[in-house]
């Protein structure tokens, strides 16, 4: 790795992200992986991001699939995160309680949110392939609390900021 890319390693490491496994079927089996990576796209049509590298075992199996679940992850849900991101014996599914939809596609109980996509396009970029969900269906609980990354440790959200943004109206109204 060279200069440039260390410093931009360690840079990226200050950007805190939501927790999430993104999961598909494909060929009679059950793929997953953790992701930090997933933005939303657009409102029209609803879509969102997920950038997945190709050295990834659900990489192929995603793109060949063409439909794949977005679970957000709770807060205390790092268990679920630690097994989805290394070899785990025993298959990763085992760790957790998934349900399987019409499709056979694994969509975890308990998440904070389950986006299920359509992969509406990707494009390769470097070593990773950027996947455009279009967004098909959304469960979401009322509570937020989502599992954090950041600085290469999972983190939960503190209570809000100290001191607040200051919003437009209060400078026009003083």
């Amino acid at each position: 790795m060279n200069a440039l890319e260390e410093a931009f390693r360690r840079s990226m490491r200050a950007l805190t992200s939501a927790v999430c496994i993104i999961s598909t079927a494909s060929e009679g089996r059950n793929f997953g992986m953790t992701a930090t990576s997933v933005t939303s796209v657009s409102m029209t049509p609803p879509s969102l991001l997920a950038c997945i590298n190709k050295m990834a075992s659900l990489h192929d199996p995603l793109i060949r699939s063409t439909r794949f679940y977005v679970n957000l992850l709770h807060a205390y849900q790092s268990d679920l995160a630690r097994a989805f991101s290394g070899k785990r014996p025993g298959g990763r599914f085992a760790i957790g309680k998934w349900n399987f939809d019409v499709d056979c596609l694994p969509c975890l109980v308990g998440a904070q949110a389950n986006v299920l996509c359509d992969v509406d396009q990707f494009h390769h970029y470097g070593s990773h392939t950027i996947v455009i969900g279009r967004v098909r269906a959304v469960m979401a609980c009322d509570s937020i609390n989502p599992l954090l990354y950041q600085d290469g440790k999972y983190a939960v959200c503190g209570v809000e900021a100290a001191n607040p943004v200051l919003r437009l109206t209060d400078v026009l109204l003083s």
